[in-house]
């Protein structure tokens, strides 16, 4: 199973050949993106098939996958999944494996789209990183830090927010875009060519965090359509 990812002059994103080089190689240089590249042996739909129709997240644990009635190629599928679960659960992480036929939207749509489906980057008060893959459906998309505007920078986005707001545009102003994470939230510039994590692959990403050396990697869940099929994610 092979997908396409970054073409190589993508600055911010370091490619690794292994778990142990995943986690050992530091986030510096520019570089906010390690990807772990694999080509995994199945396409993980009969997995994906036999957890049957549903909406939102399904959540997965070891005991729901082991029951599924699948084939041989199907538990080698699974053999992969729990196998993923385990380097990062050694690794300290809490990973949660989904099933995903879609996430919510903002439920009152402002000024700025604060849900998975806008670029963002995420964020955390201490030194921490984000670590995904997709194995099946629509992958996570990925843009480069040089092709996006903040969406609190542009002019009338920001009186927006002001207005809303009620004040100016102080610090009490700059607390309110951290609570409401609208500062996390970004637009492609005019130029902006997103990419594709791509399918089977193993990232760990760049949060915003205090005293982070680089920039946060910005990123974003893919739009679902009707008929697609669901994705099937690891994430910590």
């Amino acid at each position: 199973m092979t997908d396409l990812i970054p073409r190589p002059d993508n600055p911010r994103i370091r490619r690794v050949h292994s778990f142990q080089e995943l986690v050992v190689t530091p986030m510096a240089g520019g570089v906010n993106a390690l990807c772990w590249e694999r080509t995994l042996p199945g396409d993980f739909g009969e997995v994906v098939a036999q957890l049957g129709a549903g909406a939102g997240i399904m959540a997965l644990d070891e005991a729901r996958l082991l029951a599924l009635p699948v084939s041989a190629a199907g538990r080698a599928d699974i053999a992969v999944l729990l196998t993923d679960l385990r380097l990062l659960r050694e690794h300290g992480l809490a990973p949660e494996l989904n099933c995903i036929h879609g996430y919510p939207h903002d439920e009152e749509p402002g000024p700025v789209a604060t849900d998975v489906y806008s670029f963002h980057a995420d964020s955390a008060p201490v030194p921490a990183d984000t670590w995904l893959c997709t194995y099946h459906g629509p992958a996570s998309e990925g843009l480069r830090n040089e092709d996006a505007l903040r969406r609190v920078d542009i002019p009338a986005t920001r009186a927006e927010l002001l207005r809303l707001h009620g004040g100016a545009d102080d610090e009490s102003f700059r607390e309110f875009l951290h609570d409401n994470c609208y500062d996390l939230h970004y637009l492609p510039g005019p130029a902006a060519r997103p990419f594709s994590f791509g399918l089977g692959h193993l990232w760990r990403i760049a949060l915003e965090y205090p005293g982070c050396p680089v920039p946060p990697c910005i990123h974003r869940a893919p739009a679902t359509r009707p008929g697609e099929p669901p994705r099937l994610l690891l994430i910590s």
